[in-house]
């Protein structure tokens, strides 16, 4: 319990740069004290004694205290760190891996309980995700190593490895291996052109109306003297 502890005050102090000493994220980081008392109930969850209630009690406590609900059955791994948090919904059967950010608002949430894959209702988060503030991840996907989630994506299919999912429905802005970026991206939402394929898409409709245009020209041109004819006629 204290190693993780540890863990998630190491990657807070890695990735948050408003993070000044550690009293300050022991006491001012509501995301650290929701996880903290998330590992605690679920322990009571998983307990072969009758401990369910107990454990659904303390996570109400952590929701009303911290703003970020988080059901005892979830599986969070080591140094997740939920920035800012308020907002954030992690429902019953998500799995949650090591290294991974979430930001406010996010919901990882489940689909009807006839839809789920044996009994799984919620999503499974890789290691190494970064999911931005806004984002809903719906149903029982897998979202892949290193994957960014943009604000406000709504993702409802598997997400690759390495990709950036933007947008409603959000879709994914594959990018090769060699460049992903490896360092820490803030939001999960990188503004580069490679993660960003609306630029292209406006420059190349900007290109095919410049050439309708010019064929429009060319067609007018043409029958300018055809015109002229009958009205001299």
């Amino acid at each position: 319990m204290l190693d993780q502890i540890r863990a998630d005050l190491a990657i807070i102090r890695e990735r948050d740069p408003a993070a000044r000493g550690w009293m300050e994220m022991l006491f001012c980081y509501p995301g650290l004290h929701a996880i903290s008392l998330h590992r605690f109930s679920h322990r009571l969850w998983r307990s072969r004694l009758p401990l369910k209630l107990l454990a659904r009690c303390i996570s109400q406590v952590g929701r009303g205290l911290t703003g970020i609900e988080i059901h005892p059955g979830a599986r969070i791994g080591t140094s997740v760190f939920i920035d800012h948090g308020m907002g954030v919904v992690i429902g019953e059967t998500a799995e949650i891996g090591d290294n991974v950010t979430i930001y406010q608002c996010v919901t990882l949430g489940g689909t009807n309980p006839t839809n789920g894959k044996g009994g799984k209702r919620h999503p499974t988060i890789s290691d190494e995700v970064i999911i931005g503030s806004g984002a809903q991840v719906i149903g029982p996907i897998t979202v892949g190593r290193r994957a960014r989630i943009g604000a406000n994506a709504v993702v409802t299919d598997e997400v690759p490895e390495g990709a950036t999912m933007i947008g409603l429905k959000a879709r994914s802005t594959l990018v090769p291996a060699e460049e992903w970026v490896k360092e820490f991206i803030p939001y999960g939402t990188p503004c580069d052109d490679p993660c960003e394929p609306s630029r292209d898409c406006i420059e190349k409709l900007e290109t095919e109306m410049k050439s309708l245009r010019a064929e429009i020209d060319a067609l007018r041109a043409e029958a300018e003297p055809a015109r002229r004819s009958g009205t001299e006629d």
